[in-house]
């Protein structure tokens, strides 16, 4: 193995487009607590750019990619779980590390096996669209049956949520476009569109307010809506990206909630990655690009138009 790898990561904070770059790097070591795996291939996400405009800053430079698939490459101190050539999947540990998972070899701080019959790419693009509906919908509660309305469920944390929700016995009413509202109805959610008339649409197909209501869409002015869905009870309302008109309206957000959920984030990723092997769980690829095309893939994730997964193969 050479000393040095190529890497995408940023220098200093601003618009993704103006402040990445595809660089050389040292490969880095792995500390205590942590593994390195050869990079198979890293998901994209909304939160790469936000973590280049400065959220969570921290010692740069930074890197992004923070879903990861690979094979165990070096063990650090401490960690006896994993065996050099293991399959695994997980998070990028891009807080403390000067690169993360859009590079050649990446340091991980949460690892999982990947089970047999799982292709890699597949796992890469599961930990970050797993780990964000399954903690939103703890929050929320996932008492088998009751009602959830879904908003944004063509869009991966919105499907992984439907999936979860669906395999816990929840009755699940999902807002999509036509992209995955039939394979939505396949998995067996009940599934309208957006736009006018979604409020009325909903209360028809649940007979009456929804008990719990999750938004994973893009910010688009629908929160009013959702919280008449609920009934009118805000706090029956959880979203992740409409952080502003949730302070006005009283809905409950990510950045507000008990931070005694981060003790589950973890908790469901070996079911979810068995369910994802025998092909009851999945999360949709949109696209795939070798690293030195990020910008194309960056460009593509920054329309929020992608209908699925973006990932990055070294």
């Amino acid at each position: 193995m050479t000393d040095t790898m190529r890497t995408v990561r940023f220098h200093a904070y601003g618009e993704p487009a103006d402040v990445l770059r595809l660089e050389e790097a040292a490969v880095p070591a792995p500390g205590p607590g942590r593994i390195r795996v050869a990079v198979h291939a890293c998901g994209l996400a909304p939160a790469d750019w936000a973590l280049c405009r400065g959220l969570f800053p921290g010692q740069l430079p930074r890197g992004i990619g923070c879903d990861v698939s690979g094979i165990v490459d070096a063990v650090g101190d401490g960690v006896t779980d994993v065996a050099l050539g293991d399959r695994v999947f997980g998070t990028a540990d891009w807080a403390r590390c000067p690169s993360a998972g859009a590079s050649e070899r990446a340091i991980m701080d949460h690892w999982f096996a990947v089970p047999d019959g799982l292709d890699l790419s597949q796992a890469a693009a599961l930990p970050m669209a797993l780990d964000t509906a399954y903690l939103h919908l703890i929050a929320l509660g996932l008492t088998p049956g009751r009602t959830i309305l879904i908003n944004g469920a063509g869009a991966t944390i919105g499907y992984a949520a439907v999936q979860i929700a669906l395999a816990r016995g929840l009755r699940v009413i999902a807002t999509a476009g036509d992209t995955y509202a039939q394979s939505l109805r396949d998995l067996g959610a009940a599934v309208t569109g957006y736009g006018d008339g979604v409020v009325q649409r909903v209360k028809a197909i649940s007979d009456g307010p929804v008990d719990l209501v999750l938004d994973t869409a893009p910010v688009g002015g629908a929160l009013p809506g959702l919280v008449e869905i609920a009934g009118g009870d805000p706090t029956r309302v959880l979203t992740i990206s409409d952080v502003e008109a949730a302070r006005e309206l009283g809905v409950r957000d990510t950045f507000h909630e008990s931070r005694d959920l981060l003790s589950h984030r973890f908790e469901a990723f070996p079911e979810f990655a068995g369910r994802a092997a025998d092909g009851t769980f999945t999360v949709p690829i949109a696209r795939t690009f070798p690293l030195e095309d990020w910008r194309s893939a960056m460009e593509l994730s920054l329309t929020r138009h992608a209908r699925g997964k973006l990932l990055l193969r070294p």
